[in-house]
């Protein structure tokens, strides 16, 4: 069934009767004799249009109903969900090597999975997490900012995913340093984040130490800008108290027992500032539970609105309306009396 976009513009088909009858008592062409009576017979003939001028009128007429966008449904399509915007801040410090032995996990089999591959350091768990996590959020523009000593934004907040999982799996831990400076990726990502259009803007902070980098700028007053342009801050504390660094000796390599130095207070403390959560993740399953947690809370809605789709028939119609003319001028041109 086809539908007018424009309704209103067929009233101008009220324009062709008026100029069809203006075209017919439009003078016609004539030349001076000696004498009329052999053309008084053609005079009482019937005037009729010549067809150059139907040319004219067809034309209008075809001109009028591609103003009027006649067109015909064929559907309907979904457009794309609103999402949230939202920056992953990585911690890239030397710690972010250490290995996290799951609860209840022996020592021999910890060290069996640690040989095979089967556990990753809090570095590699955690880009996991994070890579299954953007994958199951479409919709949302994310960035990335990995910090140590200083802060450095890999990708600004994108709906490129392609790109944003091959910067992921580039970070490599000490890269940027050996402290962990947690004003510098709150204070660019806020940066980021302050201007955006979103309905929604996150920041998810991942650390497995305390704040022992020189910045001007301390956390809580990094986060009080956060809070000002209403950007919510969710922390994650990596790693436990069961947490080993691989040692390579001239004897080979060995596992030594370290200390957590995460700042829980401060995590929760920056969290709750914003209006945020602080996530504990002990281990790999803990990292993946909260990776769940953070995707339930922060949810877009993904039921995308529907769009009718159209076949448009105006432009068939303009350049037929093109063609007529054309034919109509080029039949005037042609038929057009001459005199020796």
């Amino acid at each position: 069934m086809i539908q007018f976009m424009h309704p209103w513009f067929l009233l101008l088909l009220l324009l062709v009767p008026a100029a069809a009858a203006a075209m017919g008592f439009m003078p016609r062409p004539s030349v001076t004799v000696s004498g009329v009576a052999p053309f008084r017979a053609a005079a009482k003939r019937r005037r009729f249009l010549s067809l150059p001028q139907l040319c004219v009128l067809t034309a209008l007429t075809l001109t009028v109903l591609a103003l009027a966008r006649p067109r015909t449904p064929e559907g309907t399509r979904k457009i794309r969900a609103r999402g949230v915007d939202i920056v992953l801040a990585l911690d890239m410090s030397g710690s972010m090597e250490s290995f996290d032995r799951p609860h209840g996990m022996s020592e021999d089999e910890f060290v069996r999975k640690l040989q095979s591959g089967a556990i990753g350091s809090r570095l590699e768990t955690a880009k996991r997490e994070i890579r299954r996590f953007i994958k199951e959020r479409p919709n949302d523009r994310i960035g990335l900012i990995g910090f140590a000593d200083l802060a450095y934004s890999f990708v600004p907040p994108t709906l490129d995913h392609a790109l944003l999982l091959e910067r992921l799996d580039s970070l490599k831990a000490g890269e940027l340093g050996s402290a962990t400076g947690i004003a510098s990726p709150i204070g660019s990502a806020v940066r980021r984040l302050k201007d955006s259009a979103s309905p929604r803007r996150v920041v998810v902070l991942f650390t497995d130490g305390e704040n022992t980098a020189e910045n001007r700028l301390t956390p809580q007053a990094a986060a009080e800008t956060a809070k000002e342009f209403q950007v919510i801050i969710h922390t994650v504390g990596i790693g436990g108290n069961n947490a080993y660094a691989v040692i390579s000796s001239p004897f080979g390599r060995s596992l030594s027992r370290v200390g957590n130095d995460l700042d829980e207070k401060l995590l929760r403390e920056l969290a709750a500032m914003t209006g945020g959560t602080y996530f504990p993740a002990a281990d790999a399953s803990g990292m993946r539970r909260v990776m769940t947690e953070i995707n339930r809370l922060e949810r877009t809605d993904h039921t995308a609105p529907q769009s009718a789709v159209y076949r448009e028939h105006a432009p068939a119609l303009a350049l037929a309306a093109a063609a007529v003319l054309l034919f109509g001028v080029f039949l005037y041109a042609l038929g057009r009396p001459r005199l020796p």
